[in-house]
C-alpha cells in the first residue's frame, strides 16, 4: 500500500507551484439523506467534509504541469472512499466539458473505491456519464493521461483509469475492478496491484511519487505537439551504405547477423528522449517483440512502433495498432521499424488471435491520416512484417531484406532441397536494391544511387 495523500496534496505533487485554479461546478440540490433517503447519509457527508475539508470526493481544476496547462481531476479518498455519486458526476462532467472547450489535456488522479452505495443505481449510472464525457473529449482531440493511486477499484478504474489513453500508476497501489472487500476469499492479492496491471498490459508504467511531475510533464509535452509532415527515416547504423549484398543469400545472412543493430540502437540514435506505452489493453504484452511509444526527434514529437528482430506475438501487433490510432488522433507522425522473421506461429499465438491482431494492425496503418514512415532495419518476414509497413513510404537499410516468405520455407514448399534456399532467395528478389527496382520500397537509406523518388533526408 502506498501513502494515501489527499486530493490537494496530490495536486501539489504534480502541479507547478501556485498554478492550480479550481474550476466552478454545478450545485445540485438534493432531498434529505440523498435520492434514496438513506438514513444518516447527510451526516456521513458532513463528517467527511469536516475530516477532509472537501465538499465532494473530487477536486477539479487547471494547472501547469512542467509548463503544460492541463485539467486535473484529483480524487479525495478520505471523502467516503473517493466514491462516485451524483454530485461527483456533476463535477466530472463540468471538468471534461471545460477541457474540450479549451482543448486542454485531462489528467485524472484517481483514488476511489467505486460507486456510492447510499445513492444506489443513480450513483452507478454516473459511470455512463463519465464514459460519455471521456469519449466526447477523445473525439474532440485532447489526450487523457490517468495516474492511478491507492486504491483504484470499481467503476472509477473501469472509466477514468483504464479508459485513459495513457495509464501511469504509483508503486504498490491497489488497482483492479474488484475491491478488497468483494473479491473471492482465495484471490491472490498480488493480482490486484499496479505492478500486476503492467504485466497484464493495462497500465503503461509504474512511476515513483518523486518522479511523477517530471514524468507527467514529459508525456504532456510530447502528446500536445501535433505535426502534419512525415518524418525522415533513420540513418543506417550497420553495414556501410556503399556495401550492398551481392546475392539474396548475402542479404538474408546480413539481416540475421547477431552483430546487426536492432531496434534499441536505432531508437536511441533517432530520439533525444522517449517514453513507452506498454500493453494491448486486452491482457497481453510483447515487450521482447515490439517497442512502442513517443519520442522527440529534432524538436518534433514522433510516435514509434519498432519490431526487435524476434517473432512478433499477437499482443505486439495489438499494441502497435493502439499506438498508431492514438498518434493518428493526436496528429502525431509515426515511425515504424520492421524487423521480424515473421509473426509468431505457435499454438498459443493462434489461441491469442494472431490473424485478427495482424488484421487490426493492417487496418490501423491503412486508416491512418497522420503520416507514417517505415524503415526495414533487418528481416522483413512476410505479412507479419508488412503489417507494420507504410504503403508508399517504406525504406530499406542496406543490411535488410523483405520477402513474401523466408527462403528456406519457400524452398520447402516448392519441394526443393535445403541447399537450394540461397538460389530461392535470389529468385524471390529480397535484396534492398531488388526492392527498390520492384517499387516495394522508396529507397535505401544512405545509398542515394538506389533512392526512388526523392532522397531519404528530404523528410
Amino acid at each position: 500500500m502506498t501513502d494515501r495523500l489527499s486530493a490537494r496534496e496530490t495536486v501539489a505533487r504534480v502541479a507547478d507551484a501556485s498554478t492550480f485554479t479550481e474550476l466552478p461546478h454545478p450545485v445540485r440540490e438534493s432531498v434529505p439523506d440523498g435520492p434514496l433517503g438513506w438514513p444518516g447519509y447527510d451526516a456521513l457527508r458532513a463528517r467527511a467534509a469536516e475530516r477532509t475539508g472537501e465538499q465532494e470526493s473530487v477536486v477539479c481544476g487547471t494547472a501547469l504541469v512542467e509548463g503544460v496547462r492541463a485539467v486535473l481531476i484529483a480524487f479525495e479518498f478520505g471523502f467516503l472512499g473517493g466514491s462516485l455519486g451524483e454530485r461527483t458526476g456533476d463535477r466530472l462532467v463540468s471538468a471534461y466539458a471545460y477541457a474540450r472547450e479549451h482543448r486542454l489535456p485531462v489528467v485524472p488522479l484517481v483514488a476511489t473505491g467505486g460507486s456510492r452505495m447510499q445513492e444506489g443505481m443513480l450513483a452507478l449510472t454516473q459511470l455512463q456519464r463519465v464514459a460519455r464525457e471521456s469519449v466526447l473529449t477523445r473525439e474532440a482531440g485532447p489526450v487523457q493521461i490517468a495516474v492511478v493511486r491507492d486504491p483504484t477499484t470499481g467503476g472509477g478504474w473501469a472509466t477514468l483509469g483504464a479508459g485513459a489513453d495513457v495509464v501511469l500508476a504509483l508503486p504498490g497501489a491497489q488497482v483492479g475492478f474488484a475491491g478488497s472487500r468483494v473479491r473471492p476469499a482465495d484471490a491472490d492479492p498480488a493480482a490486484y496491484t499496479a505492478e500486476a496491471q503492467v504485466a497484464a498490459g493495462t497500465v503503461d508504467a509504474v512511476v515513483r511519487p518523486e518522479d511523477l511531475r517530471g514524468t507527467l510533464g514529459r508525456w504532456l509535452r510530447l502528446l500536445t505537439r501535433p505535426s502534419a509532415t512525415p518524418v525522415a527515416p533513420p540513418h543506417p547504423l550497420g553495414t556501410g551504405p556503399g556495401d550492398l549484398p551481392a546475392t539474396g543469400r548475402d542479404a538474408v545472412q546480413r539481416a540475421r547477423s547477431p552483430e546487426r543493430p536492432r531496434a534499441h540502437a536505432y531508437l536511441d540514435a533517432y530520439f533525444t528522449h522517449r517514453v513507452a506505452i506498454h500493453g494491448d489493453r486486452c491482457g497481453g504484452t510483447d515487450p521482447q517483440g515490439v517497442l512502442c511509444g513517443f519520442g522527440e526527434h529534432e524538436g518534433r514529437t514522433v510516435a514509434y512502433a519498432a519490431q526487435t528482430g524476434t517473432a512478433t506475438r499477437p499482443a505486439g501487433y495489438r499494441t502497435a495498432a493502439r499506438l498508431i490510432r492514438l498518434a493518428d488522433r493526436l496528429g502525431i507522425p509515426v515511425l515504424t521499424l520492421v524487423d521480424t522473421p515473421g509473426a509468431a506461429n505457435d499454438a498459443e499465438a493462434e489461441r491469442q488471435g494472431a490473424g485478427a491482431a495482424i488484421a487490426d494492425l493492417f487496418a490501423a496503418v491503412a486508416a491512418a491520416r497522420t503520416p507514417v514512415t517505415t524503415l526495414v532495419v533487418g528481416e522483413g518476414g512476410s505479412g507479419g512484417a508488412l503489417a507494420l509497413a507504410a504503403p508508399g513510404n517504406t525504406w530499406a537499410a542496406p543490411d535488410s531484406y523483405f520477402s513474401v516468405i523466408a527462403p528456406e520455407l519457400a524452398a520447402a514448399i516448392l519441394k526443393r532441397p535445403p541447399q537450394e534456399a540461397g538460389a530461392t532467395a535470389d529468385q524471390l528478389r529480397v535484396r534492398p536494391q531488388d526492392l527498390v527496382d520492384l517499387g516495394v520500397v522508396r529507397g535505401i537509406v544512405g545509398h542515394h544511387a538506389h533512392d526512388s523518388g526523392r532522397r531519404h533526408d528530404d523528410g
